[in-house]
């Protein structure tokens, strides 16, 4: 199957948290910048997330929790296409042509008939309403990014659900992490793989294994590693 390379790109604490806790009220963007010894590196992710795909994979749900619907006009456009996965929907008409107006290209993919996008993208030309009619098969909706749309590479930010889902269906090829100096805990606070647990040795196949590529020290006590998937 033809589908995009993709990265996954996250930041996490080292105990592998990419949350501060376990409610939308807390946020690593806006919390860890407050914390001493951790704010003085941050700017160190977000300068290589510059760097990324310039397609990003991502879900409504955080979108929307980063306020993406109250937004205004944005200042300048970005060379950039969106890919987002919104079902309930997450994503109100404000929010989408915020998006619109931001992005070269926005793809949203749904099972929900009453999106707002579906009447957006006969107005807008740079929204696409990719349908799936029960569930979404991503692996189908990858290859129509590839084979329609032209979509050769794609870095994932995703939540942890989604990215275990993602990994566990051998869709994701790289894993590039910036670790942060800081242990945040909590058995319900959101890590970078999370989804439905193995209960049998059966399901260890579900186990995702990875090869080491690199692993930078980075100044005030970040890490970046990169890892290849050693899909089967």
């Amino acid at each position: 199957m033809k589908r995009p390379k993709t990265t996954l790109f996250m930041l996490s604490s080292l105990d592998g948290k990419i949350s501060s806790g376990d409610t939308d009220e807390l946020d690593v963007d806006q919390d860890w910048k407050k914390i001493t010894g951790v704010k003085e590196g941050l700017s160190q992710y977000y300068e290589l997330e510059q760097q990324t795909d310039l397609v990003s994979f991502n879900t409504g749900k955080v979108m929307a929790k980063v306020g993406i619907n109250e937004r205004k006009s944005p200042k300048e456009s970005l060379p950039v296409r969106f890919v987002l996965v919104d079902n309930k929907p997450h994503l109100k008409a404000s929010g989408i042509q915020h998006l619109s107006k931001w992005l070269e290209h926005v793809f949203i993919a749904t099972t929900n008939k009453k999106h707002p996008a579906y009447k957006l993208q006969k107005e807008l030309d740079n929204i696409t309403v990719m349908h799936f009619s029960r569930k979404i098969n991503f692996k189908k909706l990858f290859a129509s990014l590839y084979n329609e749309h032209s979509v050769r590479q794609m870095t994932v930010q995703s939540g942890g659900t989604m990215n275990a889902h993602l990994l566990r269906s051998g869709l994701i090829d790289h894993i590039s992490l910036v670790v942060a100096p800081i242990m945040v805990g909590g058995s319900t606070t959101p890590t970078l793989m999370d989804g439905e647990a193995l209960h049998r040795t059966s399901e260890l196949d579900k186990l995702v294994p990875l090869k080491l590529i690199t692993a930078e020290q980075l100044k005030k006590s970040f890490l970046h590693v990169k890892y290849k998937v050693l899909n089967k």
